[in-house]
Formats: structure tokens, C-alpha cells, sequence
């Protein structure tokens, strides 16, 4: 009986011991692992030859799950809104890109934004970012910024953080 229960003991704690490491690695990050849509709040500034512009906005971004993304925003430039065209709720659309994703969930985006009117070139952004909380949120900061109608980045400090949008209404 003493070796059944010794055994038994064995048993309870290999498989305790398997379950808690298995656990503990969570399962990695692909494209699919942001698939939907993102509430996202953008903060920080540009850093122009007329001085310091700060940037604050928010923006509404939807990943397909397959490396493609478009997005909505609405973007304050010293307290004033980014001129350019809009929806009839005040947002700029049309903003298109690409993510890929690491199996550590960083990953790279580049927002390509569209040309201005008359305008040579459409801004282009490109940041890194984090996916944390299980894809429920993303954490970015702008790695560089390249405004309408140049081709040359200017320095910016820009960052943003994002919570995944429920799109069913929750009980």
C-alpha cells in the first residue's frame, strides 16, 4: 500500500510540475494574433525646421490578419486639426499599410497615408510596436515620419497605445 500511495504522490506531482510549465510558455504571436480593429490614442511631437509641432489625436486602425491594414483618424497639430480630406464625421480615410508580426508579439507597421491635393506624395509613417494582454492591446511608438509631398523623415517623438475594439456588444 506504502509503495501505491508513493507512487501515486510521484504521479501528482510530474503532472502538476508538466502542467504548470506548459503553462507558462504562451503560445507565439502571428499577423492573425491582431486581427480586428483597434481604438488607438497618439500623442507626442515633430520636430521641423519652424520649431516643435505636438501631435495628439486618435485613430481607429483594422488589421485583416494577413499583413494588410487600414485606418481612420482624427490628429491635432498645436491644438489645431491636420488639414486634409475627411468623412462626414471629421476623420481622415483612405489610410492603407502593412504589419508583420515576430512570435515574441513586437512586430512593424507602415501607415501610408494619401496625397494631399495637388500634393506630390502622401505622409508615410512607420513604427514598431507590442502586443500585450492576449492581442487585446498594442503598444507603438513611431520609428519614422515622413510628411506629405517629401521624401526625407523628420525627427519625431511620437507614441500611441491601443485597446482592442468589441465589435459584439458585451453581456
Amino acid at each position: 500500500m506504502r509503495q501505491i500511495i508513493k507512487m501515486l504522490a510521484i504521479a501528482v506531482i510530474a503532472a502538476g510540475s508538466a502542467a504548470a510549465s506548459s503553462a507558462q510558455v504562451p503560445p507565439p504571436c502571428s499577423s492573425a494574433t491582431i486581427k480586428g480593429d483597434y481604438a488607438f490614442r497618439v500623442s507626442g511631437e515633430v520636430f521641423t525646421g519652424a520649431g516643435i509641432v505636438y501631435r495628439d489625436g486618435i485613430a481607429l486602425a483594422h488589421f485583416d490578419g494577413d499583413h494588410s491594414l487600414t485606418q481612420n483618424d482624427y490628429v491635432l497639430a498645436n491644438g489645431v486639426p491636420v488639414p486634409g480630406p475627411t468623412n462626414v464625421n471629421g476623420f481622415h480615410t483612405d489610410e492603407t499599410g502593412t504589419y508583420s508580426v515576430n512570435e515574441d508579439c513586437t512586430g512593424e507597421a507602415e501607415i501610408d497615408f494619401p496625397t494631399p491635393p495637388g500634393g506630390t506624395s502622401g505622409a508615410v509613417i512607420k513604427l514598431f510596436f507590442i502586443i500585450s494582454d492576449n492581442g487585446r492591446v498594442l503598444n507603438t511608438i513611431v520609428t519614422s515620419l515622413t510628411p506629405p509631398n517629401s521624401t526625407e523623415a523628420v525627427p519625431a517623438n511620437i507614441h500611441s497605445d491601443a485597446v482592442r475594439v468589441h465589435t459584439k456588444p458585451l453581456l
